[in-house]
């Protein structure tokens, strides 16, 4: 049997048409103006922009990034200078990239999410947005939005009834059942999920014998990663039909194919943007080349197609 050349990477996500199943990690990316001066980053499924908040967040205080083995940790702490400056400055600038815009909104509150996504409504650009529920929710202690099933479920929920666009469930896995918090996702309405957000972590100075991170702890990401993620893609989409993001440690094709055979529909690259920005490339060419090489004539039937 001869190699097949006509590979269709496009993939209908959420009701978003993609060239491919490539975006981007939130806060790896910016908004794709830098990167854009590099390469013409139209060619990327869709851009996922650095997250913004109702107000501007100063984030934490330095030092706010960590070396770890196979990765990095950061506690950032979310800085942006918020919704009116997104969609006065930031929006209008991107919108000229001729790409697929999906916006990463954060909150301390559900009233926050709500109220920022209002904001950005006013903008045309947005295809989609993404919810980091990852946050501390102020109003139970400081305790994150996403581990808690009926928290997810009610902000999902609503979060959906102020926008038609879809809404991207980003779900950490600092939790007991991710499982769980999917399914509490897709009950509030959810259109599509994202796995994973960092890994609670901590290094600390053994001279100083204080924590590396002045925030103590933060967030690890990079490849050390990976198999925590692959592994929460396969088990949500076990048991929930939810379209998948799926995001971890990806720095090559080989990467992002365990993700799609796992049961992702799209993957998204972090932290291997910061060491290699032609790494979105590298791996929509890889797919490309996988799928020639097994004479699969669609990515999409890769999704979920791990035997086990």
């Amino acid at each position: 049997m001869g190699e097949n050349k006509n590979v269709d990477l496009s993939i209908n996500f959420a009701g978003i048409s993609m060239p491919n199943p490539v975006t981007v990690g939130s806060g790896t990316f910016g908004a794709g103006l830098e990167f854009n001066e590099l390469f013409d980053v139209s060619v990327l499924g869709a851009i996922t922009t650095k997250g913004v908040s109702l107000e501007a967040w100063a984030g934490n205080e330095s030092p706010r990034i960590a070396k770890a083995t196979g990765g990095m940790i950061n506690a950032i702490g979310l800085q942006n200078p918020g919704a009116s400056y997104m969609v006065e400055e930031v929006l209008p600038k991107i919108k000229d990239l001729n790409s697929n815009i999906i916006v990463n909104v954060l909150g301390k509150s559900q009233e926050e999410y709500v109220e920022t996504i209002k904001v950005l409504e006013t903008s045309d650009v947005p295809c989609a947005y993404e919810i980091n529920i990852s946050c501390p929710n102020v109003k139970s202690g400081g305790l994150s939005l996403g581990t808690d099933p009926k928290c997810v479920q009610s902000l999902v929920s609503a979060c959906k009834n102020v926008t038609n666009k879809p809404i991207i469930a980003k779900l950490t896995p600092n939790v007991t059942s991710i499982t769980e918090i999917a399914l509490a996702a897709k009950a509030g309405g959810a259109d599509a999920l994202t796995l994973i957000n960092t890994v609670a972590a901590m290094a600390i100075d053994i001279k100083t014998r204080r924590p590396k991170l002045a925030n103590v702890c933060g967030g690890l990401s990079g490849p050390a990663i990976k198999p925590i993620a692959v592994k929460a893609v396969y088990d949500v989409h076990k048991v929930c039909d939810l379209p998948i993001i799926g995001i971890g440690g990806i720095t090559c094709a080989q990467d992002a194919i365990e993700f799609i055979l796992a049961g992702a529909s799209v993957v998204s690259i972090g932290s291997a943007n910061f060491t290699n920005p032609f790494t979105t490339l590298e791996v929509i060419k890889g797919l490309e080349n996988y799928c020639i090489k097994n004479n699969i004539l669609k990515i999409s039937d890769l999704i979920g197609a791990v035997e086990v």
